[in-house]
């Protein structure tokens, strides 16, 4: 009969033993593939940080290189009597790159608004009720502006509440709301309200009686043929007017495009009328962005020192048994990328009178960072003072430092970035590089499970054998100790 598991023939615990055998012969080089394993996943995850933070980077001197960005105009008004922290006045503004500088009085004169139009009274042979029947006869409308319509079939019986959700239902409205307002007297009854979003002037909304039903002609404008006159509107569209330093300007619109170049206001309120019953002016003033250049400029300088402090944190060597190495420790790459970047910083760009950063007020501190300090410590004044100095008096210059095409900082770095982050640049090239490693790792531990199996195959054979001898061996003595028992001896 054969032995089943290791030991139940000789009475020996060998399936412990094979079993200790396997895990010495399994450990050293199981922990090898798995170090290296979790080596291989900080140095991927490491990557893919530094990755990032550059990605981040990148856009901040995006920012900086394009010369249409940096000098991008900015819009500022002043209404009268109204604060920034009250609200935005009857206009608000923009601009684009390519506004001119200067300043504009603006009034809004009136608002552009759509039509509306009304049934007439009761007593004139509108409706008493908003459950009155708009129609014995079925017909069809069209509500039309310009070029846009849409139809609303009118069924017999239909009353005003039916017509008025049909409408403002209906899937192809343009703009176009239905309601209704009921008077509460007996000659003004029930009134079915119809207002068009559609402004400017000779927008007016029409409604055809498609098929010319004398009931319908209560709720439309003209008939089929478009020759009569029905209902007409209360209010007539209009255009938005405003006074640009005097000058009368119209827009179908409450928004207002280049009437002055390359800007635009939009009218969102009346102007305010003087003790004279004047409309007040507001000051639209276009100059330089020069915020939004200094918000580049810091954006630029923060995001520097976090790649920077990145790349210190991934690069750094645990300074004790307690503290674990960066998952790029003594990488040649990351510290190639932060001298590079500082050797592109602390550069002078021979196009631009400026020269260097810290003529901007930024500058290096003792840690490698990047800073605009409030204090005075060379005689120059503080970063601050020499960013505020340079934006005031330099601003062409200032652009020219980041955004010259050979020289600029700004240009320079987005370039170098570029070389790393890029589809099939250095960085993701070394970030696929050692994916390829784990992958080649992956096939090592198949191997070696494979190696594993086959020890192990070796060793119960081995001990199955030595089970089975000891096992004869027990039996032989057991005969023999028998016979002898039976003889007396």
């Amino acid at each position: 009969m054969a032995i089943q598991s290791l030991g139940v023939g000789s009475g020996l615990a060998l399936d412990d033993l094979v079993k200790q055998l396997i895990a010495a012969e399994r450990k050293p080089r199981q922990d090898r593939l798995d170090k290296r394993e979790e080596s291989l996943d900080a140095v991927i995850s490491g990557i893919g940080q530094l990755k990032s933070k550059m990605d981040a980077f990148k856009e901040s001197v995006d920012a900086l290189r394009r010369d249409n960005q940096l000098q991008s105009r900015s819009a500022t008004t002043t209404h009268p009597g109204i604060t920034s922290e009250e609200g935005s006045g009857p206009f608000t503004a923009e601009a684009s790159n390519s506004a001119v500088t200067g300043s504009y009085k603006i009034a809004i004169t009136q608002l552009a608004e759509g039509s509306r139009i009304e049934t007439a009274d009761a007593v004139d042979g509108g409706f008493s009720s908003k459950t009155d029947s708009v129609s014995g006869t079925a017909g069809s409308l069209t509500f039309k502006v310009g070029s846009e319509s849409f139809d609303v079939n009118v069924t017999a019986g239909m009353t005003m509440e039916q017509l008025r959700n049909k409408i403002n239902a209906n899937a192809d409205n343009f703009g176009v709301n239905a309601s209704i307002i009921s008077t509460g007297t007996a000659d003004g009854g029930a009134k079915l309200v119809f207002s068009s979003d559609k402004t400017g002037a000779g927008n007016d909304l029409q409604i055809v009686n498609n098929n010319n039903i004398a009931d319908l002609n209560r709720v439309s404008t003209t008939d089929s043929a478009e020759t009569a006159t029905y209902l007409t509107p209360v209010k007539s569209a209009t255009n938005a007017q405003a006074t640009v330093d005097g000058i009368l300007v119209e827009s179908e619109t409450n928004r207002f495009e280049n009437v002055i170049d390359n800007v635009a206001f939009s009218a969102t309120e009346l102007s305010t009328k003087n003790a004279s019953d004047e409309f007040q002016t507001s000051t639209l003033n276009i100059g330089l962005d020069k915020k939004g250049t200094e918000k580049k400029v810091r954006d630029f300088v923060d995001d520097y020192n976090s790649l920077m402090s990145e790349i210190g944190t991934l690069t750094k060597y645990g300074g004790s048994e307690l503290e674990d190495d960066g998952a790029l420790a003594g990488d040649f790459m990351a510290r190639g990328i932060s001298s590079g970047l500082a050797n592109i910083a602390s550069g002078t760009v021979s196009t631009s009178e400026l020269g260097s950063l810290f003529q901007i007020g930024i500058a290096f501190d003792e840690d490698g960072k990047l800073e605009i300090s409030d204090v005075d410590e060379f005689g120059f004044g503080s970063g601050e003072d020499r960013l505020n100095e340079a934006l005031d008096s330099n601003f062409d210059e200032f652009a020219k430092l980041f955004t010259d095409e050979k020289e600029g900082i700004a240009s320079r770095m987005y370039d170098y970035l570029r070389e790393y982050t890029t589809f099939d640049g250095l960085l993701r090239t070394r970030e696929q590089s050692v994916k390829d490693e784990k992958d080649q790792l992956g096939k090592e531990r198949e191997r070696f499970e494979l190696q594993m199996l086959n020890f192990e195959d070796i060793q119960r054979k081995k001990y199955l054998a030595l089970d089975q001898t000891v096992s004869q061996l027990n039996r032989t003595g057991n005969a023999l100790l028998t016979a002898l028992n039976s003889t007396g001896f």
